[in-house]
């Protein structure tokens, strides 16, 4: 049990520093965003994850098409993260300027800077995120939540609120909310630790650690989230901007935008080599690869698109804010100044591709 109090210590310091965040902003987008050069960047800072939802940036990034397409006079660099929170931390420190995430940290960003902070400027995926639990833990349906340990990537991320949200709709609380479920918040390869070492009964992660659970520790997928959405079709990941830069660089957002839609179609054409790409990209990131046999059961799962699914986020702001997430004590928020898709739409007009609405 060590380990596992180890992990309950990790999870308050990120909760700790989800809610400093929130402090720092609540001050005003002046807090973070005066002062910054308002005349255009030689400087694209893209933040990403190693996920396979964020498959664009590790292979767009890997591969050098994303430089190649925003020229050599724009220098890219890239940062990795483990969650949302921390990433929307980053973006308001003006450490990254664009980055791939999924809609509840990008709600909470929108909300915490009341609006000022950050444009959702694309779609990158849908889909892609399960709720695994060990073969041995005797879950078989949502009946079987309670008196059990779940884990998430972190507080208030995506996964964490879809998982929080399911508990809520099979007739379960949390302990904190008096009921008996236990859940826990730590990075996806520690998650894949405590599943191994039967510390979590499950968890609720993004592709592919779904695949690693279940191929490597032992797990099954009781819920494909696809399944709890009238089309199948739920934005797990678009790229957002923050808001100072899309307006000072419009020209290297559009390049980069349209190499984002470039990669998007590769991807979708090319499976097998999206898959090797990805898995080379990945090895140059963090060292290791991932099975094909893990990785084209994840990739059956996912759907990668600029379509931001715009009704998904604006449900999964709901969610949020009924689990206090969102605003607490006020009203629902106001999401309609969320997006920005005038450049991407332009460059679907350019490819005679169907447009956003």
């Amino acid at each position: 049990m060590l380990d596992f109090k180890i992990k309950l210590c990790i999870s308050a310091a990120i909760i700790a520093a989800v809610i400093l965040s929130s402090i720092l902003y609540s001050a005003g987008p002046s807090s973070t965003t005066s002062g910054i050069d308002s005349k255009p960047s030689n400087l694209l800072r893209i933040g990403y994850f190693p996920n396979l939802n964020h498959a664009q940036a590790l292979i767009g990034l890997g591969t050098g098409s994303f430089q190649r397409a925003v020229g050599e006079n724009i220098k890219i660099d890239s940062k990795m993260f483990s969650a949302g929170p921390t990433l929307i931390e980053a973006l308001f420190a003006n450490q990254i300027d664009v980055a791939y995430v999924g809609p509840n940290p990008t709600i909470n960003g929108y909300v915490v800077s009341d609006g000022n902070g950050l444009k959702v400027i694309s779609g990158a995926a849908s889909g892609g995120a399960v709720f695994v639990v060990r073969n041995d833990s005797g879950i078989n349906s949502h009946k079987d939540l309670g008196n059990r340990i779940f884990a998430s990537p972190q507080l208030g991320n995506t996964q964490d609120v879809a998982l929080r949200k399911y508990l809520i709709d099979s007739g379960f609380k949390t302990k904190e909310n008096g009921g008996n479920v236990t859940l826990v918040q730590a990075s996806p390869s520690d998650i894949l630790t405590l599943f191994l070492k039967k510390q979590i009964d499950g968890a609720w992660v993004p592709e592919p650690w779904g695949a690693r659970l279940v191929k490597e520790a032992g797990g099954k997928i009781l819920v494909d989230e696809r399944s709890l959405w009238p089309d199948g079709k739920f934005v797990t990941a678009n790229i957002i901007a923050r808001t100072d830069y899309l307006k000072n660089n419009p020209e290297t957002i559009r390049k980069f935008l349209t190499a984002n839609v470039d990669e998007t179609i590769w991807i979708n054409k090319n499976k097998n080599m999206g898959i090797e790409l990805f898995n080379e990209a990945l090895k140059n990131i963090t060292g290791k690869t991932i099975r094909q046999d893990e990785l084209a059961d994840a990739w059956s799962r996912i759907a990668f698109t600029y379509d931001p699914a715009k009704s998904s986020l604006f449900q999964s702001a709901n969610s949020a804010y009924d689990l206090g997430f969102l605003a607490r004590g006020k009203e629902r928020p106001n999401l309609s100044g969320l997006y920005n898709l005038t450049i991407l739409n332009n460059i679907l007009n350019q490819r005679s591709l169907p447009t956003i609405r």
